[in-house]
Formats: structure tokens, sequence, C-alpha cells
């Protein structure tokens, strides 16, 4: 039988038949990490109230606000049926019914990084495409709103969106013409921001459905989540993706979708017995220098943090774990491998060789190379 190979189009028998061509598992689609909400590393389910400083919350996902104490976040707040297909939902709870003033911004947002834009080409002339799409529930209804910004606030788009029914998972969808003008990084910066405004004042929002040389985080005459005590705001099957219609939502392998967040943050926990973070040797009589393999090559070299420095501990040779002291530094970092020093309360001998493990019950040591 004649057939005609095309890589693009697949094989074309002699019949006129058409077997198109297998999409490549290595193309990538939706721009969002975690837009199913499934990762949850840093509160794994427990609810968090919001502060002044910018904080993330579910992986990937980050609060932004200039006022305290107006909303929780918390992974499946409420406890509701996620849409179908879906097991987990970005919640938020309004906690006061706050008046936004002009100034205020208050948002969920996700900063994308440059590598993960780099072809949409925004900011040439042939900028591409995209489309917005999610599932959203609220206790309120009306118009809503959030934006597409650079990292620098010089270019945003608008948007808004309607929700007609309360507490009912209703599907968005939102067409974005690619920005030809201003800088858009393409590399491991920030590329572009999305933000879901939750309340928004006049100085940050702008004319829907445009593109503006000003920052916008919201469109006019968007409802204000924080504006109603306890009104709700969920979210989940969060996709950006190129093209002028929404597709059905990219379903990531768990642990492709762990190590994608892991590029971000990466929390080693206690499991309830020792928990491993790296070996070493001790270097002196008292401080441990430790190599600690990350879980994926990660954004940028790290930065440390952790529960409490005695939920650190260290192996002696005759096997007695010594509580970390008043130092837990990364001596050097990079993006693979970070090298941690400790100080123990306690010594042991130089040149013997230790394991640094996570060990207090609600213990946790964390490597961040957020945007």
């Amino acid at each position: 039988m004649a057939m005609t190979l095309d890589g693009t189009n697949g094989v074309t028998f002699n019949d006129a038949s058409l077997q198109g061509a297998a999409a490549s598992p290595y193309v990538l689609k939706n721009r969002i990490i975690n837009g199913d909400m499934r990762i949850d590393q840093r509160n794994a389910g427990a609810s968090v109230t919001n502060t002044t400083t910018n904080t993330y919350t579910l992986d990937r996902w980050q609060y932004q606000s200039n006022q305290s104490s107006k909303f929780t976040v918390q992974q499946n707040a409420g406890s509701v049926t996620p849409p179908a297909g879906f097991t987990n939902y970005l919640g938020v709870t309004s906690t006061s019914a706050y008046t936004i003033t002009s100034g205020d911004n208050i948002v969920i947002t996700q900063p994308i990084e440059g590598y993960n834009i780099a072809d949409l080409a925004w900011g040439t002339a042939s900028a591409k495409t995209v489309t917005l799409s999610f599932w959203v529930r609220s206790s309120l209804t009306g118009t809503f709103g959030g934006s597409i910004c650079n990292s620098s606030g010089a270019r945003s788009y608008p948007y808004s969106y309607t929700i007609s029914s309360a507490n009912t998972w209703e599907q968005k969808t939102i067409t974005i013409t690619g920005d030809t003008s201003g800088t858009w990084l393409t590399t491991n910066g920030i590329g572009m921001y999305l933000f879901l405004s939750l309340g928004t004042g006049s100085t940050y929002t702008g004319t829907a459905g445009a593109w503006a040389g000003s920052f916008y985080a919201s469109a006019t005459g968007a409802t204000s989540v924080v504006g109603t005590n306890g009104a709700t705001f969920y979210i989940t099957g969060v996709q950006l993706e190129i093209g002028t219609s929404a597709t059905p939502f990219e379903r990531r392998l768990y642990n492709q979708e762990l190590a994608n967040c892991q590029r971000y943050c990466y929390r080693v926990s206690y499991t309830g017995s020792g928990t491993p973070v790296g070996a070493g040797f001790w270097s002196n009589a008292t401080l441990v220098a430790t190599a600690c393999k990350l879980a994926t090559t990660m954004r940028a070299a790290p930065t440390l943090s952790y529960s409490a420095i005695g939920d650190i501990q260290c192996l002696d040779r005759d096997a007695a774990w010594r509580a970390g002291a008043s130092s837990l530094v990364i001596n050097e970092a990079g993006t693979d491998v970070v090298n941690v020093g400790v100080v123990c309360t306690t010594g042991s001998t130089q040149g013997f060789g230790t394991v640094m493990e996570v060990r207090g019950s609600t213990g946790w040591l964390q490597f961040s190379s957020e945007l």
C-alpha cells in the first residue's frame, strides 16, 4: 500500500485516509503549575490567614495583600465536592467585611517563570494568543476580575468573568491576544503574573479586554470577595495555553507535578521517624558539613528555612543524635546540591561520617527558590 509520510500531519494512505501524528509527550501545553491544586508541601491542607507579606500557600500559588487578616487560604476549604475529574481546589474564605479603598490590592497570583512562556513571543510582532480557563465556585455572584501582567508591571491585561449561580462550580474561559509591546522575560525570572482578584481598588483596576501600559491587577467594577464576611471563592483546573479556545485540562502524573513544584520549593518533613536530608562528616568536634541532594534542579540556588533548630539533628558515631544548636546555614549552594553546616549542642569526633535528619515531630526543613 502506498503512503505519504508527513512529520507534521501524520501518514496519508493511498485511499486518502489519514493517521494523524501523535502528540509529543514533551510539548508543554499548560503554563500553570499545580493548576489542579494537588500539591501543598508547606501546609498539608492547613488553613493560612493572610498577612501583608507576600506568601505562598498551595504550591506555586501566592497571595499578595496590603491588608492583613482579611481572608484565609486552604486546600479544599469548606470540603465541597470539586468539579468532575478533580480532587482538590484552592479555597479562599473572607474573614471580615472589608471596604476596599483606592490603593488596596488583594489577589491570588501565580508568577510564571520566563522559560515557560518564551515561545509565546510576547513583546514581538509574532506574539501568540493564549486562552485562560478554570473552574470557579463562590458564595457571591456577579462580575469578577483578574489580569495578566509582565514582571515590571508596565504591561497588563485586565480581564473579567461572570459567576452566575452561587455555590455552583462554573467553568470560565478568557482569550487574550498576545502582547506585541513591552518586555516579557524569557529567562528564569518572572515571565508573567496571573492575578485573580479578591478585592482591588481603583488605582489598580482598568478596562477589561485590552492591553494597558500600566499595572492593573483586575478589571474595573469587579466584585470584592473580602467585602463580604464569610464569602467563599474556590478555584481549580487553572490552565493557560496557546490558542483561541480552551482544551481539556492537561493532567500530569503526580510525580511530574510534584517535581515541577519542587523546582521552586522543596520541603522535607518529619514522617514518623527520622527523615534523612543529607549525609556528611564532622568537620570539627561540634560542626557538621552535610551534602543535601535536592529533589530536582531548582530554579536558582535556594535559601534555607526550618521549623526549629532542635528539629534538625545529626548522628554521632555511637548512634546518638546530637540536637541542632544555634546555627543551621547554607555553606555553599547550587541548584542540584546544597552544602549545609550544622552546629550541634554536643560534640563528636572530627572526620567521622554523619547523617542529618528531620527528627522533631512537627519538624521540617525547606529549600526555596521561588519567583
